[in-house]
């Protein structure tokens, strides 16, 4: 096996390895950048991700690919931003073809020293989270042997970035079940402080619990837990309803 070989199988098990508990998902992304540099004969790569509010520059293997990325983001044209939106590779190796395409972000890419703009979009299915952009300062594209490991890289990748946010999300998820059940059992002691102090059946100190939550824009948790520490606003108290005296039958009288 050539060194070459040895790089790209440890760069598969490398990508594929996010199963960690000190994960860090900024130096994942930079092993992806650095690695697509050496071994796709490209001079430099950077990698955007998406989120709710749009793409964001998230790693790059040279300062000049940084500013690309921003130039893209800032000017709202270039290959990585046409291959997320599409979720297919975009190739423009052709000046007269990228002046035509993006002529603003072809000035920036000559300027910096670059020729040749790909992205690969980083996709598993029908769901592209981002894009991995690479860059040579000679004219010319990339082979179909290299664009095919690119593409196997970006993949693997994204198999691994969205098994740790489902892993993440179902820890989050776990935890907000946690707190949830932590918060309901002290709304349950608040409820039947609140009743012993204001002698209102259960059902009706709840409510008068939530009503001033709701009034004065606190959380519910939050009233609860004063309620339990003794320090009862004396405003929830003056709110309460007096409760009803019991019924008496004619004959106890």
């Amino acid at each position: 096996m050539t060194s070459r070989e040895q790089l790209l199988a440890t760069t598969f098990v490398d990508l594929a390895d996010t199963l960690v508990a000190d994960f860090d998902v900024i130096d994942f992304l930079h092993l992806l950048a650095t690695r697509s540099v050496e071994l796709l004969d490209a001079d430099a790569a950077g990698i955007m991700l998406a989120d709710d509010a749009g793409l964001h520059v998230m790693a790059s293997s040279t300062e000049e690919a940084r500013l690309l990325e921003l130039y893209e983001l800032q000017n709202d044209e270039g290959p990585c931003l046409d291959c997320y939106r599409t979720g297919r590779p975009v190739v423009r190796t052709d000046a007269r073809t990228m002046r035509t395409k993006w002529p603003v972000f072809t000035q920036r890419l000559r300027e910096l020293g670059f020729r040749s703009a790909h992205a690969l979009p980083m996709r598993l299915r029908g769901d592209t989270i981002g894009a991995l952009n690479l860059f040579r300062s000679a004219p010319g594209h990339l082979s179909e042997s290299a664009l095919a490991i690119g593409q196997a890289m970006a993949d693997v990748a994204t198999v691994g970035l969205l098994q740790e946010r489902a892993i993440a999300a179902s820890e989050r998820l776990a935890i907000q079940l946690q707190d949830a059940l932590t918060s309901r059992v002290q709304l349950e002691q608040a409820k039947g402080v609140l009743a012993q102090r204001t002698g209102l059946p259960m059902d009706q100190a709840f409510q008068l619990m939530r009503d001033y939550a709701r009034g004065r824009g606190k959380r519910l948790g939050d009233v609860a837990a004063h309620i339990i520490a003794g320090s009862v606003d004396s405003d929830l108290l003056r709110d309460a309803p007096r409760p009803k005296p019991p019924r008496t039958r004619p004959n106890e009288r």
